[in-house]
């Protein structure tokens, strides 16, 4: 009896492990089936960065570049550098003539600026994009309010011709009143007879 349970217990246990590894192949799976799966491990492991967090760092960045404050400071560090490896005494220059060092500071600060210029622009085209996308459904949706309302202001005219007007009414009354007063003239000469005598 011992040895039933036991290995009842064990049948599901492994029936879970199996289900287990399952689930855990179904979720590294791809979500499409036309996706082939990446089978390949790297060899060095991809550092993880947060792209937010580095384009907000990179349009900073950008925009500090973009300022005149920047190229004042760069002015003057490569007019201290200049001065330094002029006039210092030969032993002290660390930089000589042809300023090698320098124009290798140069490039590689030219090299790393372009990059994060371009990574700046990009962020800065794809909320361009979301914002004219939401100026065009805007615009969308005003354009269609529009027409309805014009629909609806051709519809009102329409109903108002047929509507009797302050004039209109004013100019009916003036008729009738005076064809009560002609009927009420005629009446009173039928009241006095033929001869003009009355009783």
């Amino acid at each position: 009896m011992d040895r039933g349970a036991t290995s009842a217990r064990k049948d599901a246990s492994d029936s879970r492990s199996r289900e287990s590894r399952r689930d855990s192949r179904s979720e590294l799976r791809a979500p499409r089936l036309d996706v082939p799966l990446d089978t390949r491990r790297p060899i060095v492991r991809r550092p993880q960065v947060d792209s937010d967090t580095f384009g907000r760092f990179a349009e900073t960045f950008a925009r500090f570049m973009g300022t005149a404050r920047f190229l004042i400071y760069m002015t003057l560090f490569v007019g201290v550098w200049l001065l330094y490896n002029w006039l210092a005494p030969e032993r002290l220059r660390f930089d000589a003539f042809p300023f090698i060092f320098l124009t290798l500071m140069l490039s590689l600060q030219a090299s790393y600026a372009a990059p994060l210029i371009l990574l700046a622009q990009n962020r800065q085209e794809d909320r361009d994009r979301v914002i004219a996308e939401r100026d065009r459904t805007a615009n969308a949706r005003a354009h269609a309010d529009m027409e309805f309302l014009a629909r609806e202001m051709a519809s009102i005219r329409m109903a108002l011709g047929e509507v009797a007007t302050r004039d209109y009414v004013r100019s009916e009354l003036r008729s009738l009143m005076q064809e009560l007063e002609d009927q009420q003239a005629r009446g009173d000469d039928d009241d006095a007879g033929p001869s003009g005598i009355t009783d």
